[in-house]
Parts: C-alpha cells; sequence; structure tokens
C-alpha cells in the first residue's frame, strides 16, 4: 500500500511525514516553496515529543507519478481546490484507487464520487501548523491527531481497516466508523469557529459569536435530518490520545483559515464551512444571517488581503446586527 498525499500542507504534511517516518510508502503532491524545500531538504515535523525530518519523493502534478492499483490517494487540500484536484487525478489515469477526503467540510465527498467508485470519509482532528516552507507542526499528544474513516456515503471495509492499521503505526488515532459523515458533521459544527478566529486574531474571545453562528447549524441540521456526532471537547479521545500540547519555539497559528490569511494564499475555506450551513438553510427555509454575514467577511478578508486579527469585534457585533435586521 502506497500513499499519494495530495496537498502537503499542514494535515498532509503531518500525515506524510508521520507516514514515512513509520516507514510507510509516500509520495507527496505539493506546489510552489512548500515542493522546492521538501526536494531540497525534506519535510521537518515538530512535536512536543522533538522534531525529525521525513524524506519522500514530491511531485508538482499528479501526471509525474505512475499509479498503481495499491496506491491510497489522500486528499489533503482546502475544498475550494479540491474539483480542480479530482478531474487532473482523472486526466491522468486514476480510476478505481481509493479516494480518502481528509478535508473540513462535507463537501468533498460527493465531489469525488461523482469521478470515482471508492470514496471515503476521514474527519480530521489534528491541531497542525504550516507557515513556513519545509516544516509543519503538530500540537498534541501522546498522538499526532486522531481520524475517524469510512465509506462514502456509508460502510465500511478492509480497505478502511487498512488505512487506520498505517495511520496507528505513525502515531495517529484512526477509528473505523460505517457512519464517518455523522463525525465529519459534528466537525462541521466545530469549524464553523475558523472564520471567527481569523477574524479576531488566535488570542480572542470568539464564544459569543460562535454561539450564534452554531446555533443556526444546529437548527439546519435538524431541518434537514442530519445526525451528527459531538466530538468536541465532550468527546474522550480527545483527553485520551490528543491533548493540546506546547511545541518548544513554535507558537500556535491558529486554525487552518487563520493560516491562509496569514500566508496571504488568496483563498480561504468559508464558503464550504459556515457557507455549508447557509446552503443548507436555503435549501430548508431556515435563516442564517450570521453565517451569510461571516462568509462576506471572509471574502473581503481575501480581497482586502487582510491578516488574522484585523477585526474589531465591535464591527462583528455591529455587522451581525445589521444582518439579522434583513431577515
Amino acid at each position: 500500500m502506497r500513499f499519494i498525499v495530495y496537498g502537503v500542507g499542514a494535515i498532509g504534511g503531518t500525515v506524510a511525514a508521520a507516514l514515512a517516518r513509520a516507514g510507510q510508502e509516500v509520495v507527496g503532491i505539493a506546489r510552489g516553496p512548500m515542493l522546492d524545500a521538501i526536494r531540497e531538504r525534506g519535510l521537518l515535523l515538530r512535536t512536543p515529543g522533538g522534531a525529525a525530518t521525513a524524506r519522500f519523493p514530491c511531485h508538482a502534478d499528479p501526471a509525474e507519478i505512475d499509479f498503481t492499483a495499491d496506491d491510497v490517494i489522500l486528499l489533503t487540500m482546502k475544498t475550494q481546490d479540491t474539483e480542480a484536484a479530482l478531474m487532473r487525478l482523472r486526466e491522468v489515469g486514476v480510476s478505481d484507487q481509493p479516494i480518502l477526503c481528509m478535508q473540513n467540510g462535507v463537501a468533498n465527498e460527493r465531489m469525488a464520487l461523482r469521478l470515482f467508485p471508492n470514496v471515503y470519509a476521514v474527519t480530521v482532528m489534528m491541531p497542525s501548523d504550516y507557515l513556513t516552507p519545509g516544516e509543519v507542526t503538530a500540537f498534541s499528544a501522546p498522538r499526532h491527531g486522531i481520524l475517524d474513516i469510512g465509506r462514502f456515503p456509508g460502510g465500511s471495509d478492509q480497505v478502511a481497516a487498512n488505512v487506520a492499521g498505517a495511520f496507528e503505526r505513525a502515531n495517529i488515532g484512526a477509528f473505523v466508523w460505517p457512519d464517518a459523515m455523522a463525525s465529519k458533521y459534528g466537525k462541521l459544527l466545530l469549524n464553523l469557529r475558523n472564520v471567527i478566529e481569523a477574524a479576531l486574531g488566535i488570542d480572542a474571545d470568539t464564544g459569543p459569536f460562535y454561539l450564534g453562528v452554531r446555533a443556526e447549524g444546529e437548527a439546519v441540521y435538524k431541518a434537514a435530518g442530519i445526525v451528527w456526532r459531538d466530538i468536541g471537547a465532550k468527546d474522550p479521545r480527545r483527553q485520551q490520545l490528543m491533548q493540546d500540547k506546547p511545541v518548544e519555539g513554535v507558537p500556535r497559528a491558529g486554525g487552518s483559515s487563520t493560516q491562509s490569511l496569514a500566508r496571504g494564499t488568496g483563498t480561504i475555506e468559508t464558503d464550504y464551512l459556515n457557507g455549508e450551513i447557509v446552503l443548507l438553510g436555503r435549501l430548508h427555509g431556515i435563516a442564517t444571517p450570521a453565517n451569510a454575514w461571516f462568509c462576506a467577511l471572509a471574502r473581503r478578508m481575501v480581497r482586502e488581503k487582510l491578516k488574522p486579527g484585523a477585526i474589531d469585534a465591535r464591527e462583528i457585533s455591529a455587522g451581525l446586527r445589521h444582518a439579522a435586521k434583513g431577515f
């Protein structure tokens, strides 16, 4: 079994480095400075227990890889880049290989299943940062993170079990769930906070604003008949396997949206997080003014090239009040 990690960033980098360090065959697909750094000096993985460099072949495009039937493809790019990545995989001849959607949100699996028959949902709980090319940091112990894995739209099989075993050997907690999407919907509720943190800054109190977007999320889930699993602080696995720990000399950069703004990537995934709640609300007649307002704010921050923490809490409060009046 060979792992193709498509999108070597914070999550993809942590996973690729951990698998490679565990003796698993890994091939990466990356771009820009990250690709150059991995090719030149490998990928440095920092953890609470220390730092180690992993070396594995890394390419700029799937066309540079000779895919085999034993490959397992991990999608670890942001959702806004998924469709183009899937089309590229199909163009180079990928067909029946397992496609694992290791991404936030719940839109990736449907995109993948349209083109490929063997799609797996993976809920990723892995506090990892990527700001410097060639370096990733995982801020949890004793495991690097926790993954829930299952076939999409439902079920489990030997592939899921084999993949989970490989992750376990790489010090990543992995659990096979026949209803993995329930876990992903639970994670989506947690990720509604991402844009709030990105706007206010990593040390700000996001709680009051998060309560509003989450309440809208739960309301649309109930209207849509969506079942979700709580994988937040009450999940006992977090205390057992994934305690937040500092890494010497490396401060936390924040969540995935905060990191996107900090790196100036020019895109942000909010339309597939808070935007998913907006979509469900429109489909089922539920007002979602708070989530819609934060989607607009995220687009503005990208457009104006604002850095994390550039928005004042008073501006958010005023914006949300105005948005609520429009519904």
